[in-house]
């Protein structure tokens, strides 16, 4: 990405250096979404239960230490605030187009571990939004994880990961997050599921919006991103995973969609840079 002379968000809570015991809630990622720590799990071969049993019943405390970041994640630090920087100019531009204001997000920068409004969380629990303080959290370490685990690298797919956790929070905005929550809490867990891939496939899609308006305002994309992109949208699909961890995917427990459907939806948004079109809710869910 073209990010030459571009501005840095201020709106960041710098975290790191600071450590918290763990105990998440259900806010995290928006409808307990993200849940990458579940996904790693199982990647790593590990029973993704224990992972959430022992975060559930740890009493939530937060220590400082001393902490030096390196020279590559001080990089990564800026180009998260210049992405998220794009993020505010994008959605705010956004929304007044739509007679609403924008509310930017705060971005938490956090390592090893962090307290949330939605509970504590690991490293390995991967980025997420909380609805609860209206902010998103990351480990910078992630990025590293993503080219290791998923074999995925380059600016716009973190990009992608940033600019869907703050697809989260337009939902938020907009009070869709809301209203799944109220849905999922009356259904069966394979029927909630459901509701959960069709906002992770909305919040892709959000991601794609940002980009296509990013691009027009800053001709930021540059020739091979938007690949980027698709490509780590496909490697974090829910069958590519469990297929990756176990040999073979429960289609029931999908909780962000197939490779093929976030592929599909972020490439939509991108396209189209039209929030309206984002409707991941009225089509059947066979045909997301």
């Amino acid at each position: 990405m073209n990010l030459s002379g571009r501005r840095e968000s201020t709106n960041v809570d710098d975290r790191r250096g600071k450590k918290a015991a763990i105990g998440i809630g259900i806010g995290i990622g928006g409808v307990g979404t993200t849940i990458i720590a579940v996904i790693i799990a199982l990647v790593l071969g590990k029973d993704p239960s224990s992972v959430i049993q022992n975060m559930q019943n740890v009493k939530p405390t937060e220590t400082e230490s001393a902490y030096t970041p390196t020279a590559e994640e001080q990089e990564l630090a800026k180009f998260s605030k210049q992405i998220l920087a794009g993020t505010e100019d994008v959605w705010t531009a956004v929304f007044k187009k739509m007679g609403k204001k924008y509310d930017p997000p705060k971005l938490v920068l956090f390592s090893s571990s962090v307290q949330s409004g939605c509970g504590g969380a690991t490293s390995s629990t991967g980025p997420f939004y909380c609805s609860a303080d209206q902010c998103v959290y990351i480990d910078l370490s992630f990025f590293t994880t993503m080219e290791k685990q998923f074999g995925s690298a380059g600016d716009f797919a973190y990009a992608y990961v940033i600019a869907h956790e703050v697809g989260h929070h337009v939902q938020y905005l907009l009070g869709t997050l809301s209203e799944a929550h109220q849905q999922m809490s009356r259904l069966s867990e394979t029927e909630s599921n459901k509701i959960s891939v069709r906002l992770e496939l909305q919040a892709d899609f959000y991601a794609g919006v940002w980009a296509h308006w990013d691009n027009e305002m800053f001709n930021s994309l540059e020739e091979g991103d938007i690949d980027e992109g698709l490509a780590i949208a496909s490697r974090i699909g829910d069958d590519y995973l469990q297929k990756r961890a176990q040999g073979y995917a429960v289609p029931e427990s999908f909780n962000h969609g197939t490779s093929a459907q976030r592929s599909k939806w972020l490439k939509k948004g991108i396209s189209t840079g039209n929030i309206s079109d984002g409707d991941t809710f009225t089509p059947s869910y066979a045909s997301l």
